[in-house]
Order: C-alpha cells, then structure tokens, then sequence
C-alpha cells in the first residue's frame, strides 16, 4: 500500500505541474484542452513508438500511426480513412485501394502509395511484425500512381480486408526505410499520419500534442493527450474517483459508488461485452496436450465465483462455443443452445484418472513416471480483477488434486511468455472481430503460431489441429453465407468437443468516462467506436470525436 500511496502522490505532482501551464481557467481562449488518459496498468513506460513493436506505448497505433480504413468493432460498419474507397476482383483476388489524396506526414512530407506498398514489404521481410499473417495469402503488392495500390492474393481470401486495412498500421518509406526490424526499432520520433505526435517522453507520463498536419479539417479539438503510467489498477482507480483523469479503460469495483455516486452529472461508465476471457493451456506442452486434462481442468473451475467475486457481476460467465453472446447469436449452432459450463470436482478427478493419472501421497496427481501434475498460471501484476479470477482457479485446481500456483508477473514478461510459449497456462482475452470468424482465427489457426522458442502472432496457445485449419479456411475463401455459417458451426464444435482453449467469462469492454472536460462520448445509444481507450484504432475514433466544454 504503501508504494500505491508513494506512486500516486507523484502522479498527482506530475500531473498538476504538467497542467500549470493551461490557462487560469476553463473560460481562457488560451486554454490547453488536454485529455488525460488511463488505458490500463502497465507499469513504468520504456521509450518506443513502432506500432510493431509487442510493447508499443500507448498513442502509437491510431493516435500517431493510422490504418487504410476504420472498421467500428461494435457495428462493424466501415468508414474510409487513408484510403477513400476500395474494390475487389470479380474473382476475389485483387484488392485495389484509392488513396485519399492531400494527406501528409506529421513533418510535412507526403503520404503517398509508396508508403502503403513499403509497409507491407517491410512485413514481407521481417515476419516477426506480420502478425496478422497478411503474407501467406499476398502475392504481390504495387502501385500504379501515387494514390493507388494493387493487392495480388495467391487465392480468394476475404477476411484480408479487416487484417490488411483495418489492423495493418502504416509507416512512412522515409522514416522506416533505414530502422530495420521495425519490432526492434525503438522510434522514438515517431513521424505518423494521425491526429496526434509526441510532445514529450518519461517513463512517468507520456504526452501527446496535436498534429498540426493532420489531414481532417478542424480535428482534434483536444489539443494535448496525456498518459500518466500505472502499475495496479487501484493506484489509477484512486486518480479516477478525484476526478483528475478524463477516459480510463479499468475494471473498478462497486463503480456506481466509487466513481458515479462522487459527480453523477459528470463520471459515466459503459461495460459492453466485446471478447472472451480465456485459460489459455500450453498444448505444446504435456500433459495439456491430452483432452482428459483439459476438461479436466475446465471442469474444476467455478465460473460463477469468478463472474461474481473476481469480476464484480460485470462479466457473465461464457459460452463453451467461444462466441459472444447474445451479441453471436444468429451464428449460434442450434444444438449448443443450451450448452453451459458445469463445476463438477468428481468428474475432473474421473478424467485424469482414466488418462492414467493417479494421487501421490501428497493428494496430487502423478503421471505414470511420478511427475506432479504442476504447473503455473501467468497473470499481469496489477490487473486486479484476473489476479483474484486466477486465485479462484488454482484454489479450485488444488482441490482436485493438481498444484497450481499464481504467476503474478509484469506485462512485458507476460505477453513473452504468450508469445514464445514459455507458459504453462495464462489467463489472457481474444481478440474479435466484424464476425465470430476473426477470434476463432486469431485463436485456433495453426499458421498464427510458433513453435516453442519462437514468436508466435497469436494462437498462443499452439493449437495445431488441421481438422480446425480446414474450417477457417473454408470460411475465408467463399462469399456464400450459407457455407460461412457451417464453417462457424464446426468451429463452434472444435470449441465444445475439443477445449482449445478454455472460455471463462465474458470480457468487458472497460470503459469510464467524464463529461466534465469533453462531450462526444460513444455510449450505448451512439456507439460510433469501440469506447475503450486501449482499443485501437477506435480510441484515435473517439478521441476525434470529443469536444471541450465551453
């Protein structure tokens, strides 16, 4: 405590030395209209803004560097963004985009299609940064003008439009083309298209400043965006009930009386449930490999406590499927409508025992060499809210007879351990998409792996299964719904009858606002973005959005 304490005096004295120079009060024309942020607690910053690096700090992607199109991950609904307008072959293997014409760098150099076509050669050449897999389907890129770029695919592959325009971050050909791998390129002078550049760095506060070339006439009002550096949600939590951070993505406890009851005119929240909090199990790791283990494990654990205890009744316990629902469930197989997890300790036991598992003296299970069934969970230190979810689980772990142990660890070391697979099992979320297609690929596809050692894109779990590889690819090369809903209706059984991976609750959207310093909000009835501010690009989306209050 305190440390916390420590911490967030020094964040107060940060932020109200940073805030002496704004004008002498909200009426001054003069005032700088600044934006203080709070994404989630990652601890101290370390200085890099590529967006391909795997601990981009917060501002690169979307407030700095921008994307080809603006997919709205509530609606799915695209808007035109650096390209004005794209269009396919009639044979789905060409994609051309249209560029929007008079947009420029933050230092005033022209953004041209030399940039688009260098940015996705430079993920051609350092894989490592391709993590959206664009090139397994890409045969060639070109551009024919300066404002028009042709994309050749090796086969029809639709869901190349959200990874290529809606998640590909593009950077500048005279700025990057010396850096090397751009996930080991520090950038520390990021020059980007977006509303936004940096002003100034401390591992404390990173700050933000509104860029004056920014190609969307009038935007941003807000002048500066500030992101004070946390480590626990609690620190960030005490800053929010002051009033002194404008948008916080944090799960806070009891909110209505922590938060809203303290200015209901102003403080406002919005949890809509957008992903799956997910166990993930190393299957390139015995004994996750094995199914009986797995259901095992997932049969052990007590949702409900997590659901009410851990995440404060805010997100309900999830579908055996994988899907999000009910927002999913037009694409809800008929016969899992009815499907739910069901705590049962005995029939854990049943299953490794009949895997050949049996009790040490110790009442932990053993394989047929001795070895303990033993293993860790990996948590980021900070994040309250999964802290107590994996404490529920190794407490319900033990009590079937397997050692399991918390890993409270920092974020860098946790998204690593993902990453390279030297993990045994983690609590982490999924990443969805405009269908339920985009988090079963993220989840399950072989290709988004690694092998152990190796940097995975996504799939950290390492689901090798080419049963599961032949449905997403059935969904990704055909236009035709009909054969797109019975590709999802095999993933949803993978999911039920196989246990990838093993959902545990719903996740929620965090999202905590005040209307004190800003109007333009998304909230349930205007749902123009992703509201939360580490999702990217929506937060860029939002921030375009607000205006001060007069």
């Amino acid at each position: 405590m305190g440390r916390t304490v420590l911490s967030l005096l020094a964040l107060s004295l940060l932020l109200l030395l940073a805030a002496c120079g704004q004008g002498s009060s909200s009426s001054s024309s003069n005032k700088t209209h600044v934006l203080t942020v709070v994404p989630s607690p990652k601890g101290d910053f370390t200085n890099g803004f590529s967006p391909y690096s795997a601990t981009a700090n917060y501002g690169s992607q979307g407030m700095i560097y921008e994307t080809l199109l603006f997919f709205n991950r509530m609606n799915s609904q695209i808007t035109p963004w650096l390209a004005q307008s794209y269009d396919f072959s009639s044979d789905a293997k060409t994609l051309t985009f249209h560029l929007r014409p008079g947009v420029k760098w933050s230092d005033g150099q022209p953004f041209t299609s030399a940039d688009v076509v260098f940015t996705l050669q430079m993920l051609k050449q350092y894989p490592a940064a391709d993590t959206n897999g664009l090139w397994q389907y890409i045969q060639s890129v070109q551009a024919s003008d300066d404002q028009t770029v042709t994309v050749t695919l090796k086969a029809p592959y639709t869901p190349i439009l959200w990874y290529l325009a809606g998640q590909t971050w593009i950077v500048s050909k005279h700025e990057y083309a010396s850096a090397g791998d751009p996930t080991k390129f520090v950038d520390a002078n990021p020059v980007g298209t977006g509303p936004f550049m940096l002003k100034s760095f401390s591992p404390q506060l990173i700050t933000l400043k509104k860029n004056p070339n920014y190609w969307q006439p009038g935007k941003p009002a807000v002048d500066e965006i500030r992101y004070p550096a946390f480590d626990s949600n609690t620190s960030a939590e005490l800053l929010l009930s002051r009033g002194d951070v404008d948008w916080t993505g944090l799960y806070t406890p009891n909110i209505q009386q922590t938060y809203v009851a303290k200015d209901p005119a102003h403080n406002h929240y919005w949890f809509p449930n957008r992903n799956i909090v997910m166990l993930y199990l190393n299957t390139a790791k015995a004994p996750f490999n094995q199914l009986a283990v797995r259901q095992a494990i997932s049969t052990a654990i007590d949702r409900e406590q997590i659901y009410k205890v851990a995440e404060s009744g805010y997100e309900p316990v999830a579908s055996p499927t994988g899907l999000v629902l009910p927002e999913n469930q037009s694409f809800l197989n008929p016969k899992y409508a009815n499907v739910s997890f069901a705590k049962d300790p005995n029939q854990s036991q049943q299953l490794l025992e009949s895997a050949g598992f049996h009790k040490g003296s110790d009442g932990i299970y053993v394989d047929s060499s001795g070895k303990k069934l033993s293993f860790q969970i990996d948590v980021v230190t900070g994040w309250t809210d999964w802290v107590t979810a994996v404490q529920i689980i190794a407490s319900d772990l033990k009590a079937i007879g397997i050692d399991a142990k918390v890993n409270s660890i920092s974020f860098n070391a946790y998204f690593s351990a993902l990453q390279m697979g030297s993990y045994d099992m983690a609590i982490s979320w999924t990443n969805p998409g405009p269908t339920p297609f985009y988090l079963y690929n993220s989840l399950l596809n072989s290709s988004n792996s690694a092998p152990l050692g190796k940097p995975a894109a996504s799939n950290w779990e390492r689901w090798m299964d080419p049963t599961t590889d032949k449905l997403l690819a059935q969904y990704a090369t055909t236009t035709d719904q009909a054969q797109q809903q019975q590709a999802l209706y095999g993933l949803q059984q993978i999911m039920v009858e196989q246990l990838p991976s093993i959902p545990l609750v719903y996740g929620a959207t965090w999202y905590e606002y005040s209307s004190r310093n800003f109007t333009g909000w998304p909230d349930a009835q205007n749902a123009y973005a992703s509201p939360a501010p580490f999702d990217f690009p929506d937060a860029e989306v939002v921030a375009l959005n607000l205006k001060p209050v007069a």
